[in-house]
């Protein structure tokens, strides 16, 4: 089992994801590959949310800030910032991460608690 399907479970949720996904699609290029970079970024740095409400929440928020963002004529880093690493961190700065998680679980093994 993948770390998406560890987060995307239930049917509903699996549409909403597609749903993200399409949406994701209609952007311009350079905001649909801004916001592939942040999903490759959270999931693979371990920043993103370990909660699905949480992840979709972020993920459509991130996507009606890129649609209002195009809309209005922006670059993507008018919206995030040069640092988009560091936005994508503000996102999910009170959430618990992948990483939170992993970090907790090697301190239990190797700690014995």
């Amino acid at each position: 089992m993948n770390i998406f399907e560890k987060i995307i479970g239930s049917l509903d949720d699996k549409r909403e994801w597609r749903e993200m996904e399409a949406r994701a699609k209609t952007l311009p290029s350079d905001y649909r590959n801004a916001y592939k970079g942040i999903q490759k970024y959270m999931w693979t740095a371990g920043g993103g949310p370990t909660d699905w409400k949480e992840s979709s929440r972020i993920f459509v928020g991130i996507l009606d800030f890129f649609e209002e963002g195009a809309a209005e004529g922006k670059k993507v880093t008018d919206l995030t910032g040069e640092d988009v690493a560091a936005f994508c961190d503000d996102l999910v700065k009170d959430e618990q991460t992948w990483k939170d998680k992993y970090r907790k679980k090697l301190n239990d093994m190797i700690g014995g608690g």
